[in-house]
């Protein structure tokens, strides 16, 4: 399972599976790789849950073995 994550550190991992942004758009950011648009949450002061993160990870299809080799 993967862990809390800061905003920063999300979107570097994001970086090295290939997605680029963030773009802006309305409410949440997003980030694009091909056809795959992936929201993540604003920018705040604390960490990402980890609940939030395993969301995001499936909404990206990403398993969390590979995240966490990353």
């Amino acid at each position: 399972m993967p862990k809390n994550i800061s905003l920063r550190k999300l979107i570097q991992k994001f970086h090295k599976f290939g997605f680029d942004g963030p773009y802006s758009g309305g409410r949440h950011l997003f980030m694009v790789k091909g056809a795959l648009k992936v929201r993540i949450p604003n920018p705040h002061t604390g960490d990402i849950s980890q609940h939030l993160v395993t969301e995001i990870l499936r909404q990206a299809g990403i398993s969390s073995k590979e995240w966490n080799s990353v």
